[in-house]
């Protein structure tokens, strides 16, 4: 590797300082940096990689190498990888298999033991994740974290497996990841003391206030679907030190537009000191998670970026251990062909599966979609019925929604869902938190049964019908990934994506991302497993 030299106005996020200086790059690391000035206006800035410090790189529909290849763009040089999804699909194999095709990239996902699989016993999942399996795991030196501890009442109740996993991490001397939402108080004091470090859940400051006083680390995510940062960026000005921010779930087509470095924009936007933003979004993951992820420093990897200013924060240069992996807008990592591993069992529907039987019901329940976010409420609505059928309302904007077991043949979960928007058709999707079967909202059984049967047919993937047309993003790998160029994928999602909004009538902002969360049952208040209408307050069905 040859010796090369960057200049610029190095960003010393540590000491609070910017100065005119060169940095001398030797076999991928720093070797020295050498201060030559003060700070030079209209010269691009040199500072570490952005690090999104919580994400399921399953969400964007990508494998690691093709995440990889969009996020370097946008001076993302590493990532906290929780792999909860294809582990809830492919068990172990499906650990290994992100972690095996993430080494053919020059990028850094670290990766975690998903503790969670199944997510929940309320829903069928297509593996199981045992306390012996997660501290194998955790004995991996690929494997730096317990990922997300979902099973917050496990937590509070002393569950033994629960526990097992958290001793394990321990006794590695790996962090616990946390995942609480709404949690407060004495209870929340309890979780964060049995060794959970973060939450990404926080929805209100007062919710994060609450938790940073009790030691936790809180995430400032900003995803697809879930968006918190207008609700929490305040807090950064007080507790920069403990903040970091992430994505959680990122489509294709949004990661093709930008990643952390859009959050330090808005970030400094909002009056937020540079210094602050750059601490959570470079350095407070790095530290966390033990990454070898160089913080410009001599004798650190030569991890860094060079960006035009610290307001917009647009990505000229990208390196890697030293090695050039973008330059403006353009990504040097190149392709690399995936195996294919899935888990996908069910047969083709009929149409009279969906139908959902009037038993003089005055009023049933109903979720609520909110938009941007992954909660939702329980409403009560008079059904619509029609040949003693309870049918979709469009008057009301009350459409059935349907969740289809991918691992076995089984009767179909039926329910109803409002502020969707759908006009007309149906779609449908094999990504649907935790457990990945098959979740469809549609006006009618025909478009419902044609969307589920695409995805089906696919062996797993997204799709969107109405009566002439039906438009399909194939993921063969585990239900949720492309085995195809991140960017011909972005594009594919994207023209799906405007056909939802544009032709089905959907006023989401990110349809499918919303939908693959309505099966989430971890979260409240009202969500559809394959099992049944579920209530995530008290986690007990509803009749």
């Amino acid at each position: 590797m040859s010796i090369f030299t960057l200049q610029g106005n190095i960003v010393d996020i540590a000491n609070k300082n910017i100065f005119f200086g060169s940095i001398e790059i030797n076999e991928g690391k720093i070797k020295k940096i050498m201060p030559e000035g003060p700070e030079r206006k209209d010269t691009p800035y040199i500072l570490p990689g952005f690090i999104d410090s919580h994400v399921h790189i399953e969400s964007s529909m990508l494998v690691p190498s093709e995440f990889a290849r969009l996020a370097v763009v946008h001076g993302t040089v590493g990532t906290i990888s929780d792999p909860h999804e294809i582990a809830n699909v492919c068990g172990m194999d499906g650990v290994k298999f992100m972690i095996e095709n993430s080494k053919t990239v020059p990028f850094k996902c670290t990766f975690g033991a998903p503790s969670c699989v199944p997510a929940t016993i309320f829903e069928t999942a297509g593996a199981a994740l045992l306390s012996d399996d997660v501290d194998q795991l955790l004995a991996l030196p690929e494997i730096k974290y317990l990922s997300e501890m979902m099973n917050f009442p496990g937590v509070l109740n002393d569950d033994e497996e629960v526990m097992k996993k958290i001793a394990s991490a321990k006794k590695y001397n790996k962090p616990v990841d946390g995942h609480a939402p709404g949690l407060m108080g004495a209870l929340a004091k309890k979780y964060i003391d049995a060794g959970i470090s973060t939450d990404h859940e926080c929805f209100t400051k007062e919710e994060a206030l609450d938790k940073l006083k009790f030691g936790m680390k809180i995430l400032i995510r900003e995803g697809s679907a879930a968006k918190n940062f207008e609700a929490l960026i305040d807090l950064m000005h007080d507790h920069s030190d403990n903040m970091m921010f992430c994505s959680d779930d990122k489509h294709p087509d949004s990661l093709a537009e930008g990643h952390i470095n859009q959050l330090c924009a808005r970030a400094v936007k909002k009056g937020i000191n540079v210094f602050k933003v750059l601490q959570a979004a470079c350095i407070n993951p790095v530290e966390h998670y033990k990454m070898d992820v160089g913080q410009l420093k001599e004798g650190d990897h030569a991890d860094c970026i060079v960006v035009k200013n610290l307001i917009a924060f647009d990505v000229a240069e990208t390196y890697i251990n030293g090695m050039l992996v973008a330059k403006n807008g353009q990504s040097f990592i190149n392709p690399e062909a995936s195996g294919i591993i899935n888990q996908f069992s069910c047969k083709e529907k009929e149409v009279k599966e969906f139908f959902v039987d009037f038993k003089n019901e005055k009023e049933i329940v109903v979720i609520e979609a909110l938009d941007g976010q992954l909660i939702t409420n329980k409403k009560y609505i008079a059904p619509k019925v029609v040949n003693n059928e309870i049918v979709s309302d469009l008057q009301k904007d009350v459409l059935k929604i349907v969740v289809v077991n991918r691992y076995n043949n089984a009767p179909i979960a039926k329910a109803f869902i409002t502020n969707v928007g759908l006009k007309k058709g149906a779609i449908a999707s094999s990504v649907a938190h935790d457990s990945h079967n098959i979740v469809a909202i549609g006006v009618d059984d025909e478009s419902l049964c044609k969307a589920v049967n695409a995805v089906i047919a696919c062996g797993g993937g997204v799709s969107a019908v109405d009566e002439k047309n039906k438009k399909i993003l194939a993921l063969p790998i585990a239900g949720l990934m492309s085995n195809l160029n991140g960017y011909e994928v972005a594009k594919a999602y994207t023209e799906i994506d405007k056909f939802v909004k544009q032709d089905l009538g959907s006023h989401l902002s990110a349809p499918f991302m919303t939908l693959s969360f309505m099966a989430l049952l971890v979260i409240p208040h009202v969500k559809l497993s394959d099992k049944g209408l579920f209530d995530g307050d008290t986690f007990t069905f509803i009749s």
